[in-house]
């Protein structure tokens, strides 16, 4: 038999496997499962894909912005984007 693993990467022994065959084949209470999510990463922030910024900015900068948006109970993301949008006009 063949070498089984998790998702995870986890390897199965056999009686894990057998142990886990048993219990599918009695079935499985379906409306108490969860649904995976179909894309990975993150959700969009508006309909469709939501594009990737990435830059480098000064420490000093980046310390300052991190403080101001812990203050304000935000992210520097949120913050950024922000920035970015006044910066374009909405």
């Amino acid at each position: 038999m063949a070498q089984l693993k998790t998702k995870a990467g986890t390897k199965l022994s056999r009686t894990a496997t057998e142990r886990l065959a048993t219990e599918a084949e009695k079935g499985y209470d379906l409306s108490k499962a969860r649904r995976e999510r179909v894309q990975p990463g993150r959700p969009s922030l508006e309909k469709g894909i939501s594009p990737r910024i990435s830059y480098r900015v000064a420490k000093s900068l980046y310390t300052r912005a991190k403080k101001r948006a812990d203050a304000e109970g935000r992210t520097v993301s949120e913050v950024a984007r922000d920035a970015l949008e006044r910066y374009v006009g909405r």
